[in-house]
């Protein structure tokens, strides 16, 4: 296979993808753990001769029982799928995930998606996993259905590094204190996230620092700072420096701010891609515009230098394509 398939539900499945082996999680973050995972899934379905494909579910259903959303997202569909497909992967499966859809008893999850739709060859899954109404769906069920439907189950745990699991929230309480390193390091890859490029206050282009803005989730819980980026708009890429939080001005839900290094378009509307290379500062409030300019050159200079020793952290995220 060479297409990489991107399916929204499974009410249409291209034949070529039946038979094929899956990983069932969240992945919210696709990290180190997560890859350990989904490397073993390419290898079981390489010595099989069938697709390996990751299923996983949209919005995360932590928001979708909460009274508001509130997850830091690490990573969400599309981002999965990017993931997904530098991993290897022959395609990702985004199940819509709504109070309806959890009410799918465990058996009917089997039958209706593993069996009629996608005639899955054998599953992976992580040992925490659980799945259909009030989650009935244990490793232990799972395990049981293979052997009775003619599927194949591994359960794997997930890799440990020092005392912790390479966990999502691990790496979303690193991002929130701005452990931009740490955080990368556990992801094997730099995080990235996208958004449209929506009009500003345009008080950036008055200092001297145009920049695209992006709204963020109102989950975002990365630190409030300044920090050396490398941005994609369409398929040119930028090194910046972006600030996160607006403490001399409005600083409720800020958005994201990016200046794109020797770069003056109208790009209002665009999708812009922006991953986290180094945290520089934190936020700080200035005396006065003359303050906060110079601070901004020296954060730029810096960015700047930053930027031009980053390398990959990994092959994958090499073939994230934030490296040229």
């Amino acid at each position: 296979m060479t297409d990489f398939h991107y399916l929204s539900g499974l009410d249409h499945v291209p034949g070529e993808i039946r038979g094929a082996m899956l990983a069932i999680g969240n992945f919210d973050g696709f990290h180190r753990g997560h890859q350990y995972v989904l490397e073993t899934l390419k290898a079981r379905a390489a010595e099989r001769g069938v697709p390996a494909l990751v299923m996983t579910f949209e919005p995360h259903p932590r928001d979708v029982f909460a009274p508001t959303p509130f997850m830091f997202r690490l990573t969400a569909g599309n981002a999965k799928a990017r993931l997904a497909e530098a991993m290897g992967l022959d395609g990702i499966i985004v199940m819509p995930f709504t109070p309806e859809f959890s009410q799918n008893e465990a058996e009917d999850f089997v039958s209706r998606f593993l069996i009629e739709a996608l005639a899955t060859s054998g599953v992976i899954i992580g040992a925490d996993f659980h799945f259909g109404r009030q989650r009935r769906g244990t490793p232990a069920f799972l395990k049981a259905e293979g052997e009775r439907l003619g599927f194949s189950v591994e359960t794997l745990d997930l890799l440990d590094e020092g005392d912790e699991v390479i966990s999502s929230s691990r790496i979303r309480a690193a991002l929130s204190e701005g452990a931009v390193a740490a955080a990368n390091r556990l992801l094997g890859y730099h995080w990235f996230f996208e958004g449209c490029v929506i009009e500003g206050d345009r008080r950036g282009r008055e200092l001297g620092y145009p920049t695209a803005n992006t709204l963020t989730d109102v989950g975002f819980s990365l630190a409030q700072g300044v920090y050396a980026v490398r941005a994609r708009v369409g398929e040119r890429l930028f090194d910046g420096v972006a600030a996160y939080g607006k403490p001399m001005f409005n600083n409720q839900r800020p958005p994201f701010e990016t200046h794109l290094f020797d770069f003056d378009e109208d790009i209002y509307g665009h999708i812009i891609t922006v991953a986290i290379v180094a945290h520089i500062r934190g936020q700080e409030v200035f005396s006065g515009l003359d303050e906060l300019i110079a601070a901004m050159d020296r954060d730029s200079r810096k960015a700047r230098a930053l930027l031009a020793a980053a390398r990959p952290i990994s092959d994958l995220d090499g073939k994230l394509g934030f490296f040229g």
